[in-house]
């Protein structure tokens, strides 16, 4: 798997979403690096880590594992945004010995319905060729009703080749692997739970983590925090992100190992 370690100092893993790649939380990570070893991985079928035909919580979750032993790390704090967190989480119940503490932005630890169908029809009817420039590509991405700025994030997978653009991630792979994506289920017992601390950070604008999802967080994370961050949705680490980073960096020190 394709990461980056810089800094010093207590470890603190950053872990990306559906379609990111290990630049979403560089900044971020550029804060934390000033006390901390960063590490900032691109997750299986994204950036430039290997592709796989499907993937799971409890198979990235593993994967996790071995970058830290790639690293002679026996813990880390982890940080996972959107399906990332949802990583971060899957890691922490399935190997809490490798977790001093655990921050999940606007994602809950719950089976979602799919909201990506516009998204992935957009990628699927897009024709990758010589012809393709990045104008067309995001033209015809915003006629198939993908808003300009989710758009214009998407296309950052794109990689030029002698022949025109390819994908860098796996479009294959994540459409095989959406229902799991979307999906909670991990080989536990229904009491297992992650008894260290662990802080909810959710977009005031978001409905990704609502009141109805609180028994389930407190269920699987009896020691878990939440804060807000109004006037953010999903993406609420790119729209605020000095309070973000400030919340992140705070809890972090709070929760030295």
């Amino acid at each position: 798997m394709h990461y980056v370690s810089s800094g010093q100092g207590e470890a603190v893993l950053l872990i990306h979403g559906l379609f990111g790649n290990l630049d979403n939380l560089k900044n971020l990570g550029s804060v934390l690096e000033q006390q901390h070893q960063v590490i900032r991985v691109d997750l299986p079928n994204h950036g430039l880590s290997e592709h796989w035909d499907n993937m799971d919580y409890a198979q990235l979750a593993d994967a996790m594992v071995d970058v830290l032993d790639d690293l002679y790390l026996k813990q880390v704090h982890v940080i996972g945004h959107s399906m990332g967190g949802k990583i971060a989480m899957a890691m922490a119940l399935l190997h809490p010995e490798r977790v001093i503490s655990l921050v999940i932005a606007d994602i809950a630890p719950v089976a979602y319905s799919p909201r990506h169908q516009t998204v992935f029809a957009g990628l699927t009817s897009l024709i990758l060729n010589s012809k393709t420039t990045r104008k067309s590509a995001l033209t015809h991405l915003m006629a198939a009703g993908i808003d300009e700025p989710t758009s214009q994030f998407l296309l950052k997978n794109l990689q030029r080749t002698d022949s025109g653009f390819e994908w860098k991630m796996n479009l294959t792979g994540l459409i095989e692997s959406y229902d799991r994506i979307i999906g909670w289920n991990l080989p536990l017992t229904n009491d297992k739970h992650f008894d260290k601390p662990a802080l909810f950070i959710r977009g005031g604008e978001s409905n990704y983590v609502t009141a109805e999802y609180r028994d389930e967080i407190m269920r699987q994370f009896p020691r878990a925090s939440a804060k807000t961050l109004n006037g953010t949705g999903h993406w609420l680490h790119a729209q605020k992100p000095e309070i973000f980073n400030r919340i992140v960096s705070e809890f972090i020190e709070q929760n030295q190992g």
